[in-house]
């Protein structure tokens, strides 16, 4: 393998995000969220976890600034929990809430560590899922009065700011899969709160410009695959095509086409090839094309069953640069869940494959300006509990004690180089 070296100033973080890490779910005025709703669920989650405690981020933060430090990274990007901030998910900031998230600031500053915030990862009040939720307009003019209330608070001490994480699973696995939280299945839901997700992340980009600084930077988080029919056969190009629609022109077409962004983030897991099929009777996020055959290639996975293709993050941001107007693009989320254990050279791997591929995206004219590795460290998997580790840290979570394992002190080699070297990483001493 050759050396890459990725652009001078290139943004390279660590990802988190407010449930999957935080817990203290009760304390200092949080009200409920509709995941600790879900989470409490008897058969909902994986081995009835919950994120209660979760990694206990919320009295260890300290710590685990100190571990992003020592991995190099200049950015940290997290997310706010809307119920921490605004219990009833309207009215007053809890103060009590917003001094969790200014001491995490101030500690990221001390270590030379900007933050990079997300306004909405998947979180939502639960009294605003009791007065109907994303499938109703009021929740994304509520999402808009807190965007614009946490602005006023923070924008001296953040920058970025992003509106959404990955808005399709929020519409579609939380209301028509029914397999996230709040658990509804439901198509006719699930386009609405799709609809209502992008008009919530429309008002609150307005509402944080109307008075927003000079440095203030704007912008939304999409999941994204590369789609592709499994063969040349028409009913299968058609296939791919509504699967393409659903998952990425359906959000990419509405925040792209507007032009009031400025930065797209993109989260990229895996690629898709699909086919014709039958409809299957079971509950899918697929809503309109439950028909349609995902179709494996036989090739390595991760312990999320998602087939590895490194070159599909190149074509995601080559497409978005191909098809859409310029837009500078950050890799928010890209990581991989592997067997438990402090030595991951099946992680390393994973992220040097994707890093390479994403140098060549630069290459070919992709503005691709940072990556965040998903994840910081091991964390509550949503429906799966703590069951997937995705983490370069790893965290037992009997004592929450934190592990840095070999991917930790390989990225942080990357960090520091600013890129990759042909011959791996240098191992430390046993």
């Amino acid at each position: 393998m050759t050396r890459v070296e990725f652009p001078r100033g290139f943004a390279w973080g660590a990802a988190t995000a407010s449930y999957q890490i935080e817990g203290a779910v009760d304390e200092d005025g949080r009200g409920p969220s509709i995941w600790d709703t879900f989470s409490h669920t008897p058969g909902a989650v994986a081995n009835g976890d919950t994120g209660d405690v979760a990694d206990d981020h919320y009295h260890r933060y300290r710590e685990d600034v100190g571990l992003m430090a020592d991995l190099g990274v200049g950015y940290y990007r997290f997310s706010l929990a809307w119920p921490r901030l605004q219990p009833d998910g309207r009215g007053a900031m809890n103060d009590r809430g917003l001094d969790f998230y200014v001491r995490l600031i101030d500690a990221l500053g001390e270590r030379g560590i900007a933050p990079w915030v997300t306004l909405y990862h998947w979180d939502l009040p639960q009294a605003l899922q009791d007065a109907g939720g994303w499938p109703a307009r009021d929740t994304a003019e509520r999402f808009a009065e807190y965007a614009n209330a946490v602005y006023e608070r923070l924008h001296d001490r953040v920058a970025h700011w992003t509106t959404l994480n990955e808005p399709w699973v929020s519409a579609y696995t939380g209301h028509a899969e029914g397999r996230h939280a709040p658990g509804i299945r439901d198509a006719a839901a699930a386009r609405g709160a799709a609809e209502h997700l992008l008009l919530g992340h429309e008002l609150a980009v307005a509402a944080m410009r109307a008075h927003a600084d000079d440095r203030s930077r704007f912008g939304i988080t999409l999941n994204l695959s590369p789609v592709e029919p499994a063969s040349d056969a028409p009913e299968d190009a058609e296939a791919a095509d509504r699967i393409d629609a659903h998952l990425n022109r359906q959000f990419l077409d509405p925040v792209l086409a507007r032009g009031d962004l400025d930065f797209l983030g993109v989260n990229y897991y895996m690629r898709l090839v699909v086919r014709a099929g039958q409809p299957h009777g079971r509950p899918s996020p697929w809503t309109g094309s439950e028909d349609v055959e995902f179709v494996s290639r036989g090739l390595p996975r991760t312990e999320m069953g998602w087939e590895i293709d490194a070159d599909g993050l190149h074509d995601v941001l080559t497409r978005i640069t191909r098809d859409y107007p310029p837009i500078p693009l950050y890799v928010t989320e890209n990581g991989a869940a592997f067997p438990e254990g402090i030595a991951d050279d099946d992680r390393i791997a994973y992220l040097d494959a994707h890093l390479r591929a994403a140098h060549r995206a630069i290459g070919d004219g992709a503005d691709l300006r940072g990556y965040f590795v998903w994840s910081l460290m091991d964390n509550f998997e949503w429906a799966y509990g703590y069951s997937k580790r995705f983490g370069l840290i790893h965290v037992d979570y009997e004592t929450l004690a934190r592990t840095p394992k070999d991917s930790a002190r390989w990225y942080a080699q990357v960090t520091r180089r600013n890129g990759l070297d042909g011959g791996g990483f240098d191992r430390p001493e046993p």
